[in-house]
């Protein structure tokens, strides 16, 4: 049998069509893709925004800004000198954008104006780093994304 042009023009078509269907349901199927959204109540975070906006401005206008150290203990989060563990409440959030296994959140509690992040909690590759905390009544948010 002799195949003529107009034949494998159609026969070149449907194998493209059914190799570009094979990957869509691969994909859409396949458990070792995540398809999940970066914060899981996406929609009421977003309501929040505007405080966030108003913390991040609060920390940059201070006359001095927290600083993040790798030392060989851990990561140093070090905090302006007159904050001690009496009037500083937060959170410092880490978020490990490849595996949202890996994400923790870690209450502030200073000792000598800094707060240290062991290194057996942190594995290699990019974390972003959300530290939000209160002070003399004042909201403040410090972000920052390292490689660890």
């Amino acid at each position: 049998m002799k195949i003529n042009w107009g034949t494998g023009i159609v026969i070149a078509i449907v194998a493209f069509m059914g190799f570009i269907l094979f990957f869509v349901i691969t994909m859409t199927t396949s458990h070792n893709a995540n398809h999940d959204l970066v914060t899981e109540d996406y929609y009421k975070a977003e309501l929040g925004y505007q405080k966030e906006i108003d913390a991040e401005k609060n920390a940059q206008i201070a006359s001095t800004q927290i600083e993040i150290q790798k030392t060989s203990e851990g990561l140093m989060i070090l905090f302006p000198e007159g904050y001690d563990d009496t009037n500083v409440k937060g959170m410092v959030s880490l978020y490990r954008p490849s595996n949202k296994n890996l994400d923790f959140n870690l209450p502030i509690s200073l000792s000598n104006s800094h707060l240290l992040i062991p290194d057996n909690q942190l594995l290699d590759g990019r974390w972003d780093i959300k530290i939000t905390w209160e002070h003399e009544g004042k909201d403040f948010l410090h972000k920052e994304s390292i490689t660890f």
